[in-house]
């Protein structure tokens, strides 16, 4: 693997904790982003590390550059607090970067390990991830998969959503197709390290031209807002329109858990409800989108074509845990179209 960072401290640093590891080979340093682009092209790194605050070209544009020419895992390391570095970030993550960790810790603070196991674990995770982002569909290349609405909701009033690896696009994509004017509040869980999630939601409201927001406790939804778990709560709701955030233990190793919001979502609005589960790792969600499905919900996949990894939907496909299996944009075609036609239901009674 490649790491990046202009930073010789941070960047050996990082180098001592990788290469701590037995089964990671660090193959070069690059203290530029320029030097990024030509390492990446010539030694070709089963991933790399990329720093974003860099004199020149810059962490967004070396991803950018890497991705059009040697599409590569890039994990983003970056510092949460810093403004700039936020937004260059989530840049770097719409130009195809895969995750986004804080930079290592010091040797010698009290929370280095578990910073630097959370640094090798990721890696290790993301080195697996071959084919990172498809610029353009082959000639001839075969629409993605698709299971016939059969029963549409009776009435959409919440739209739950579940995203790991590759999610911020996804996300990006499919709210961008819902527009503004989308009459259900949408509520999301985006497997993200702690620290960027407020960057996240400010960066997805921008770029998809849709209000989103962190969900703050016993807040009102509100139709044509979505609003995304905040760090180290799981999110769920009440019958009466609430957002309800809970401390209690991670589920499947993580917290905020998308089985904790799709199990919320099923008890209180049932046959009223969407579920998606979007690009991701593992197989949080699953299990609990089947229910959604059980109690009657609409519930959706992302088709493999247009995930970066498939963990997450492909096992709730393998569960029949999906209604519908699609990629993001024609996703919000589906919900567009649903809603559409509740309102010509509404106007002929």
């Amino acid at each position: 693997m490649l790491v990046v960072e202009d930073s010789p401290v941070v960047r050996e640093l990082i180098t001592h904790i990788l290469t701590g590891d037995p089964e990671i080979q660090v193959i070069g340093a690059a203290a530029s982003g320029a030097e990024a682009i030509e390492a990446a092209t010539r030694r070709q790194p089963d991933l790399i590390t990329m720093d974003v605050n860099m004199p020149g070209i810059n962490g967004y544009e070396a991803t950018r550059q890497i991705m059009q020419t040697c599409p590569t895992p890039i994990i983003i390391v970056s510092a949460a607090y810093d403004p700039d570095n936020l937004t260059k970030t989530f840049e770097a993550i719409e130009a195809g970067a895969l995750a986004v960790l804080p930079p290592p810790l010091g040797i010698g603070h009290p929370d280095f390990r578990a910073r630097a196991d959370e640094l090798i674990r990721t890696v290790k995770l993301m080195a697996e991830i071959k084919l990172v982002r498809r610029w353009a569909k082959a000639p001839g290349a075969k629409p993605a998969a698709k299971l016939e609405v059969k029963k549409a909701p009776s009435g959409v009033e919440v739209v739950a959503i579940g995203a790991s690896t590759g999610g911020p696009l996804a996300l990006k994509q499919l709210l961008a197709g819902l527009g503004s004017g989308f009459p259900a509040p949408v509520l999301i869980v985006q497997h993200m390290s702690p620290g960027f999630i407020r960057g996240f939601a400010e960066w997805l409201g921008h770029a998809s031209c849709f209000p989103v927001q962190v969900a703050r406790p016993r807040e009102q939804m509100l139709p044509g807002h979505a609003y995304v778990a905040p760090d180290d709560f799981h999110m769920g709701v009440d019958r009466a329109g609430g957002i309800e955030l809970n401390p209690e233990e991670p589920e499947n190793g993580v917290r905020p858990a998308v089985a904790y919001l799709f199990r919320s979502v099923a008890e209180c609005y049932g046959p009223n409800a969407v579920g998606i589960l979007l690009t991701g790792m593992g197989a949080d969600g699953a299990a609990e989108l089947a229910l959604m499905k059980s109690r009657g919900a609409l519930t959706i996949a992302q088709d493999k074509e247009s995930s970066v990894v498939h963990g997450m939907p492909g096992q709730a496909i393998k569960l029949r845990a999906a209604t519908c299996v699609l990629g993001p944009e024609k996703i919000a075609d589906l919900l567009k179209t649903l809603v559409q036609k509740e309102d010509r239901n509404h106007n002929t009674v």
